[in-house]
């Protein structure tokens, strides 16, 4: 008997679930369905260019599951690109995480809460400089985990 699956984490629901190529009518396309979760990866892996291993932790999964998961996603998202496929997002095994986003200031040392899904701060709220970095969830004050912002 397989081992059941974790339920990943994700910052939010997609605001936007299907694109399709420009000037094929639906009836003529084949679809290809990205997860919920397969969306979450790319978002984290190649959107916000983090390692597989801190985005593994994000998603409260381990490395390898992450980057099994990231495989899945760019393989459909391949398939769509090159045959001119609909890209459907829907399902996965996940749980919207509601918790804020916590980001400190190097120039102030300032900290504030992001609400998820609403990007990386560009400046800090307090002093205005651009030197912001997230503290991640999960990590007592004392043991905060930087991880710098582009």
């Amino acid at each position: 008997m397989a081992r059941p699956q974790k339920r990943r984490r994700v910052a939010a629901h997609p605001q936007v679930s299907y694109f399709k190529p420009r000037g094929i009518p639906m009836v003529q396309l084949e679809e290809v369905r990205l997860t919920v979760d397969e969306r979450e990866a790319l978002r984290l892996a190649d959107l916000d260019n983090l390692s597989y291993e801190v985005a593994g932790r994000r998603m409260g999964v381990s490395r390898a599951t992450f980057g099994r998961i990231l495989q899945r996603a760019r393989r459909a998202m391949t398939d769509a690109l090159i045959h001119g496929k609909a890209i459907k997002i829907e399902g996965g095994n996940y749980r919207v995480v509601d918790e804020g986003r916590l980001f400190a200031c190097r120039h102030c040392e300032s900290r504030w809460e992001v609400p998820p899904g609403s990007g990386r701060p560009t400046a800090c709220p307090a002093c205005g400089a651009d030197q912001s970095f997230r503290i991640s969830a999960g990590f007592s004050s004392g043991e905060d985990q930087m991880e710098p912002s582009p």
